[in-house]
């Protein structure tokens, strides 16, 4: 499916997902070796998009569990329709049909209500589909066991109609945001990326693609602001997400450079708790703003005494 890792990369730009080399190595040993793939990472640096974006530069379904707690097999797998086994049960008596032969059918897969699991596993599509198991973390560790099996062999029994087991492994994408440690055993079954906030250049780069329209300088000064943001001590740290929501709200506000009001009256683009809130006002936001435009003046004094020293050379 990619010819090499900088295919990998190259597909992922096109579909404006701006990834790094160990990403893009991960991406494609999972798919040539068809092993899971878990991601983990802080919320809002895009583990969840990876899967979106290969579905769709693979034209592939995504087929997406999203786990919580309490979540069971029944629903991640599958499920008989009670109410209309029950209801063909009393049209073959109303029918007047031998007794021996009413309810003989009620366990096919015309009664079957498949869930997002069976799903992956009896895909008929040429090319196999993405499973998203979405934040497996905040499932419980019965579901986690459970899906060992599943990972393993890519099958699974009902009692009723007896194994089914993929044609072909579904394309595997878990994410986790470590609200608890994930078993051994089920590490040993994927590879494994840890997904980082992104340096001050790519995210740059993510938002310029991501947000059409906006100026590379307000581009930079919002990302080099981001970079100090992370460096204080908050409850919730805001990820690329809440830098793409905040560059989509400075930029429906006709915003050309940042100030400590603008940053004041949106803040709540990347900040989601009051105390985290508290934090940063007033003359914190103007000393993180006065930091941030010194950083990228810096920034573009070296890059230019680079170009200096190169073309003297």
């Amino acid at each position: 499916m990619f010819k090499s890792i900088d295919d990998v990369e190259k597909q992922l730009a096109k579909h404006d997902y701006i990834s790094d080399r160990m990403l893009a190595t991960s991406i494609y040993l999972a798919v040539k070796m068809q092993k899971p793939l878990l991601l983990e990472g802080e919320p809002g640096v895009g583990k969840t998009e990876v899967a979106k974006v290969i579905a769709t530069l693979l034209n592939t379904e995504l087929i997406r569990l999203q786990c919580y707690e309490g979540l069971d097999t029944q629903t991640a797998l599958y499920e008989w329709n009670y109410p209309r086994q029950m209801l063909e049960l009393r049209l073959q008596e109303a029918r007047g049909e031998d007794k021996k032969a009413i309810g003989a059918n009620i366990f096919s897969e015309d009664f079957l209500l498949k869930r997002p699991l069976l799903c992956a596993i009896q895909s008929q599509s040429a090319t196999p589909p993405v499973l998203l198991i979405d934040e497996i973390d905040r499932s419980d560790e019965e579901f986690e066991a459970f899906l060992l099996e599943v990972l393993s062999d890519f099958q699974i029994t009902i009692p009723e109609l007896g194994t089914i087991k993929a044609k072909q492994p579904p394309i595997v994408i878990l994410t986790s945001n470590r609200t608890r440690d994930l078993h051994e055993a089920l590490k040993r079954r994927c590879l494994f990326h840890w997904i980082d906030y992104p340096s001050l250049e790519r995210e740059t780069r993510i938002v310029t693609t991501r947000v059409p329209g906006i100026q590379t300088e307000l581009a930079q000064q919002l990302c080099q602001f981001m970079q100090l943001v992370r460096e204080l001590e908050l409850q919730k740290l805001p990820g690329v997400a809440e830098t793409l929501d905040w560059a989509e709200a400075l930029l429906a506000l006709n915003t050309s450079e940042l100030d400590a009001e603008t940053v004041e009256i949106t803040k709540g683009c990347i900040l989601k708790y009051k105390a985290d809130a508290d934090k940063l006002k007033g003359n914190e936001i103007a000393e993180l703003i006065k930091q941030a435009s010194a950083a990228i003046q810096g920034n573009t004094a070296s890059h230019s005494d680079v170009l200096r020293r190169e073309w003297n050379d």
